[in-house]
Order: structure tokens, then sequence, then C-alpha cells
């Protein structure tokens, strides 16, 4: 009994991560609001009744997509959770992202720019959760600037949380240049030049 509960178990694990497939592609190509939940299950090849018993409402599948998106973001970098990364570490990562999101994570970067502009009100549905993703990065951030100056990575006298503020901005402004026009900007090389000018103000 216990390998038919497991197999069953792993069916529904490959069942939900199709439909959150299907909901990235959707989600990315037309919207949150212009994607119906019978469309994504339609594209995962389920029923809607089964989206609905995996997620509990087209709610809970918009987070779960971008969930995900940042699960996918640490396991490609092989990065802990809970990694204290030096600025240098910290600075690399930022660019090997950019280099992967550049070559196939398009539909990702997309979707996590749409969502970000369809829930910029309070009291719209995500507000929350992308606010509070928000200072999570510019908390993270600002630790990772705070740890530079006390190991003499970076130069006394900085202020971490108007870098982390800086930095934050810098990150969501090159994504949506690069998806804007591709052809036109290179995210890789605005990411190394960016940071490599960052590292370069901040030495001692």
């Amino acid at each position: 009994m216990a390998g038919v509960k497991g197999q069953v178990q792993k069916r529904g694990v490959e069942r939900r991560r199709a439909m959150v497939d299907a909901a990235i592609e959707l989600f990315a190509r037309q919207g949150v609001r212009g994607t119906g939940v019978a469309a994504v299950a339609e594209r995962a090849g389920a029923t809607p009744s089964a989206l609905i018993h995996h997620f509990g409402s087209k709610d809970g599948l918009v987070r779960a997509v971008l969930e995900e998106a940042d699960r996918r973001a640490l396991q490609r970098l092989s990065v802990p959770a809970d990694a204290e990364p030096t600025l240098d570490q910290a600075f690399e990562w930022f660019v090997r992202d950019a280099e992967h999101t550049a070559a196939t994570e398009g539909r990702l970067a997309a979707l996590h720019t749409t969502l970000t502009a369809e829930n910029l009100q309070p009291g719209s549905v995500l507000h929350t959760w992308f606010r509070d993703r928000g200072r999570a990065l510019r908390t993270h951030l600002s630790a990772v600037f705070t740890r530079a100056v006390a190991d003499g990575s970076a130069r006394p006298g900085l202020d971490p949380a108007i870098l982390a503020a800086e930095t934050a901005a810098f990150l969501e402004g090159a994504h949506l240049l690069w998806l804007l026009d591709p052809e036109q900007v290179d995210l890789t090389t605005l990411h190394r030049s960016y940071f490599e000018g960052l590292a370069a103000r901040l030495k001692p």
C-alpha cells in the first residue's frame, strides 16, 4: 500500500507542476486577468475542478506560480535559502541569474513584471505579496552591504538601506527595459556593467 500511495502522491505532484507550467505560459502571454482557470486547466490537460482541488482558487494558483519562480531562481544558482553571501558572491549571483533569465526564463520575467503592474494598488489581490517580497529583497541586500562594511570589503560610512533600494530599483528596471526591447538591451551585459561599477564605488 505504501508503494501505491507513493505513486499517487508522485502523480499529484506531476499534475500540480503541469498546471503551474501552463499557468506560467498563459499568464505571461495574456496576463492573469485575461486568463481563466478553465484555460489553464485545458492547457495542462486537466479539469477546472482538479485545478481548484490543488490550489484552492485562481489566487492560490497565482501565488504558486510566483513561489515557483523564486524556487527556480534559488535552485539554478544553488543558493540555500538561509545563505549569507559576501558582496562578490551576491553580485556574481545576480549576473548569473540575469544570464539564465535571458536564455531560458523570459516568460517568468514577463509574468513577474505583468503581475507587479497589475497589483500596484493597495487592496489588490497580490499587492501585499509583492510589497513583502520587495521588502525581503531589500532586507537581504542591506544585510549584504552591512556585512561588506564589517569585513572591510566595502568602505565605511555607507548607507546599506539606500544601497539596497538602489540595487532593487536597478534589478526591476533592467528587466523591464530588456522585456520591452530585447534586441537593444543585453540583460547580462547590463547587469555585469552595473555590478562592476557598484563594486568599484564601494571599494575601501
